[in-house]
């Protein structure tokens, strides 16, 4: 289907049915993407964007699976916070960008800051659903043989948590890459973002799709590595 698509982009930009101007055409596209990579313009930037997703997706997550389990197994905890982790979960991130990049500057931390809040609340639901759909009786046999807290966590609320947790961190690694791209767009000197902006500003169509053909194949590359290791960690639940 993909590739009929793109052949029927490129016959009538050929031919003139659509204006080139506004959509390109894919083999211009190819050719500025090999262009790039020969003259090894895009993997610097490239790397800069991996670096801010990767760092966004890391802390993101690692938040997310912790404030998860601590307010699924605090039920106090969860009744004082929830509410304020909804409402936060409300706010359209893009409004905090400017004010991350004004607290950290055009540096990488401020793409970081905004990928690490569309990461975090994807990743924290999914681990408290997953740590509270447990099994009550499972729980209550795990407690009448001793287990502790820590035993409950690991052998029981873990596993039962993960299959949330990997569905979650699919998406995750979208909105990691979508945090850094759109955090750079809006301020930096450096990233595909920055490429893309920088495109975009003198008109360049086969520049902006150039660039997000360069995200799009990341993307499924990162999502194709996270999903063989959730085959082989789950290879249990077979």
């Amino acid at each position: 289907m993909a590739a009929g698509v793109l052949i029927v982009w490129q016959v009538l930009a050929t031919r003139r049915l659509i204006d080139p101007f506004f959509v390109s055409r894919p083999s211009a596209i190819a050719g500025r993407v090999w262009e790039w990579m020969a003259s090894g313009f895009i993997w610097r930037h490239l790397a800069v964007t991996l670096e801010e997703a990767v760092l966004a997706f890391v802390i993101g997550t690692v938040l997310g699976i912790g404030a998860g389990f601590v307010l699924a197994r605090g039920r106090r905890a969860s009744l004082i916070f929830n509410p304020y982790l909804r409402v936060l979960n409300a706010l359209p991130r893009v409004v905090l960008a400017p004010l991350f990049l004004l607290w950290f500057g055009l540096g990488i931390w401020s793409k970081v800051a905004l990928g690490v809040t569309l990461v975090f609340f994807v990743v924290f639901f999914n681990t408290y659903q997953g740590v509270r759909d447990v099994d009550r009786v499972l729980v209550d046999n795990a407690r009448v043989l001793g287990a502790s807290e820590a035993a409950l966590i690991r052998h029981v609320f873990g596993p039962s948590a993960l299959t949330w947790i990997f569905s979650s961190l699919q998406t995750s690694i979208g909105f990691a890459i979508v945090g850094a791209v759109v955090g750079e767009y809006l301020g930096a000197s450096r990233g595909i973002g920055y490429v893309i902006s920088q495109a975009e500003g003198t008109f360049d169509t086969t520049g902006v799709f150039a660039g997000l053909a360069v995200l799009s194949v990341c993307v499924v590359i990162v999502g194709e590595a996270v999903a063989r290791l959730e085959r082989r960690l789950l290879a249990w639940k077979r």
